[in-house]
């Protein structure tokens, strides 16, 4: 504890999802240790990262592309069980096997500069001045809801990804999906089986890529992502990249007119929605799967956006603030790229750690 009663450590992690604990993984294999030398900080209940808030029906199964932490594979899953569990089980697990420490509930409330080069963690167990942050806090926490002319006057039901409950919840319902993505297929799939119809409507086209995703591939969606947040901008997800990869359950769906899109509509009505053509759809519920946003707004006081709306980064570190290092956004927002970019931060922040201490006037 210093003098302005901040307790001193090298590193503050926020976030305990797939990038956080990459992040302390690779920092305790550099030789830091928890609660000494680092701190993970989230704001969860438990362990799971945004995982164990996913739907009941987002069986592990049915879980595109989830790839294993460092130093610990997930074996013997039951494909059956919901991700939720599976995955929660497995973060915790992981937690434990590794001593990382995680203190949980806990919310930060704002990055600041704070005394001596260190930047001042504000949050709701006391203050931190550390020498270095790694950011892993995600999207989960800020869904995006567009907004459209009539949107306060619909009579039916509205809810976000987010909010998502199971397709038994829309039994006879009249449901209008909006989103091209995959929560939004997978929604609208799930759904059609118990709703009285279903509307799906994006605002572009959707991309279904048939064969398989190759490694070059991979690497030319993640540049194109990576390309946008080294010019500042604000970050596009990756699967908007890809696109969509057919299944057989994507193909079925393509065939009985499931998967049959709309443009997207032009207002919202009490009863539905409309498009200046004329055509008019009722609803009962309209579902946003509209994707989510990066959790940064604790870090505005260090004034990191860049004019193009996001945070300019080189590789992970933030190009404002060298302390500063985001894992788990733009290019590493996968469970594979969250990985990497924890080691590579890791390697960047001990590289820091290392050098002269900057000199108080």
């Amino acid at each position: 504890m210093n003098d302005f009663g901040a307790q001193d450590v090298d590193v503050v992690v926020i976030g305990a999802g797939q990038a956080g604990l990459s992040g302390a993984y690779h920092l305790r294999r550099a030789g830091f240790d928890p609660d000494r030398d680092f701190v993970v900080l989230d704001h969860a209940p438990r362990a799971g990262g945004a995982w164990q808030f996913r739907w009941p029906s987002l069986t592990y199964g049915k879980v595109h592309g989830m790839h294993a932490l460092p130093g610990m594979e997930l074996t013997g899953a039951d494909p059956a069980r919901p991700s939720s569990e599976v995955i929660g089980e497995y973060f915790s697990d992981y937690e434990e096997a590794f001593g990382l420490r995680v203190r949980r509930p806990v919310e930060v409330s704002a990055v600041r500069e704070g005394e001596g080069g260190r930047l001042r963690v504000e949050t709701s167990e006391g203050v931190y001045a550390t020498r270095a942050l790694i950011n892993a806090t995600g999207t989960w926490d800020r869904p995006f809801w567009p907004r459209y002319p009539g949107q306060e006057t619909f009579r039916g039901r509205q809810l976000h990804t987010a909010d998502y409950p199971g397709p038994e919840e829309f039994a006879g319902r009249r449901v209008v999906v909006v989103g091209g993505g995959a929560s939004g297929t997978q929604h609208l799939m799930e759904i059609a089986d118990y709703a009285a119809a279903t509307t799906w409507v994006t605002r572009r086209p959707p991309v279904f890529r048939e064969g398989p995703f190759t490694e070059e591939w991979g690497r030319a969606a993640v540049a194109m992502v990576e390309e946008r947040v080294r010019q500042g901008l604000a970050p596009m997800s990756v699967v908007s990249v890809t696109g969509l990869p057919v299944n057989d359950a994507i193909r079925a769906a393509r065939e009985n007119g499931v998967l049959d899109r709309l443009p997207m509509f032009d207002r919202i009505t009490p009863s539905g929605v409309a498009w200046d053509d004329g055509r008019v759809v009722d609803a009962d519920v309209i579902l946003w799967a509209t994707g989510f946003r990066p959790v940064i707004d604790h870090l505005a006081p260090l004034r990191l956006r860049a004019p193009g709306g996001g945070i300019e980064i080189d590789g992970t570190r933030a190009v404002r603030d060298e302390r500063v290092h985001l894992v788990g956004y733009g290019p590493s927002a996968s469970t594979i790229g969250a990985n990497r970019a924890g080691r590579a931060a890791v390697r960047e922040i001990k590289a820091l750690l290392s050098a002269p201490p900057l000199e108080v006037a």
